[in-house]
């Protein structure tokens, strides 16, 4: 599993014209799965980026996760971070799941995030076509990848 984590004042996700789903201080996380992705990638993953310190304390230091600060997170899936560029100049998904593999990684990864953050995640629509709007505070952008561990 690949994600993108953006630290953000808002996000918000609209299909067709409407908000789908929107938070305010927390983080929006891009998640891409690869058809290799399992269990343990969900739980490492999920317990990573809900205490990763990228909150600032009162002395201003990233010292917080978003569990400290009471914070949300919206999840939204985005294939394209599996996007592969190295031949030519139309990126290739091959290494992204297809749907009938991905939709229950993704259903088991909002679950565990849930569990971990202690309250429900609003999400985008799998497969849908989404406008994805955010103000990044920071800007801080942290991207982690569970097959390398970092």
């Amino acid at each position: 599993m690949r994600v993108v984590i953006q630290r953000v004042n808002y996000a918000s996700v609209q299909i067709e014209g409407n908000i789908f789903s929107s938070i305010s201080q927390g983080l929006l996380v891009l998640v891409g799965i690869e058809k290799e992705d399992n269990d343990e990638d969900i739980k490492w993953l999920a317990h990573k980026i809900v205490n990763l310190r990228i909150f600032p304390d009162q002395e201003g230091k990233m010292n917080l996760s978003v569990k400290d600060v009471g914070g949300d997170i919206l999840i939204v899936s985005q294939f394209t971070l599996h996007a592969s560029t190295k031949k030519g100049f139309r990126p290739s998904y091959t290494k992204a799941a297809p749907p009938e593999i991905a939709i229950p990684i993704y259903e088991k990864f909002i679950m565990q995030v849930e569990k971990e953050l202690g309250k429900s995640v609003p999400t985008g629509q799998f497969g849908a076509y989404m406008r994805v709007s955010l103000e990044n505070d920071g800007p801080v952008t942290i991207i982690i990848d569970s097959k390398n561990k970092e």
